[in-house]
C-alpha cells in the first residue's frame, strides 16, 4: 500500500495515518498543545525546514484539524489553533507521551509533567472503558470488524 493510499482504507489507524503519521505533523502537534500558535514560534521550536512547517500546518488546516486566524493586520499574519477536530486528538497524543515517558524517560523520569488543573495534581494518562469504567488491558480486547463494511 502507498502512503497517498491510506485515506482510502477501511481502517480508522490508515486513515488517520493519513493526516498525522508523519514525524513532523506530531511534533507541530505537540507544540500545539503546549499552546505555541504562531509560524516563527513552531519554526523556532521544532528547527525543520520553513518549506515542510507550512505543508504540515496546510494540511492539518485543510483537514480540519487546526484553523488558521488573522492576529495582525498590516502584515497580515496568522496564528494556528487546534479546533474540536483537533483538540480530540489529545487522548492519542497523550498515549504516546506516556509510552515515551515509561520507555525512554530515563532515570530523572519524563521530561515533560502534565498537571490537572481542576485538582492541581500531576498525573498519567489512563485509559478506560467507556461502558464500566474499568482499565483497558489490551489482553483482554477482543477487536471485530463493523458489519456495516
Amino acid at each position: 500500500m502507498r502512503w497517498n493510499e491510506l485515506k482510502d482504507q477501511p481502517c480508522s489507524l490508515s486513515r488517520t495515518l493519513a493526516v498525522i503519521g508523519d514525524r513532523w505533523t506530531l511534533m507541530v502537534l505537540r507544540d500545539a498543545f503546549m499552546r505555541i500558535r504562531r509560524f516563527e514560534d513552531f519554526h523556532a521550536s521544532l528547527g525543520i525546514a520553513r518549506r515542510v512547517l507550512t505543508e504540515r500546518l496546510s494540511l492539518l488546516v485543510e483537514e480540519g484539524v487546526m484553523e488558521k486566524r488573522a492576529y495582525q493586520e498590516r502584515p497580515v499574519r496568522y496564528e494556528y489553533r487546534l479546533t474540536q477536530k483537533g483538540l480530540d486528538l489529545y487522548p492519542a497524543l497523550l498515549a504516546l507521551l506516556h509510552w515515551g515517558d515509561v520507555h525512554y524517560g530515563g532515570e530523572k523520569g519524563p521530561p515533560v509533567l502534565r498537571t490537572h488543573a481542576v485538582c492541581g495534581h500531576d498525573f498519567q494518562p489512563v485509559t478506560t472503558c467507556s461502558e464500566c469504567g474499568e482499565a483497558i488491558d489490551p489482553k483482554q480486547v477482543i477487536p471485530r470488524w463493523n458489519e456495516a463494511y
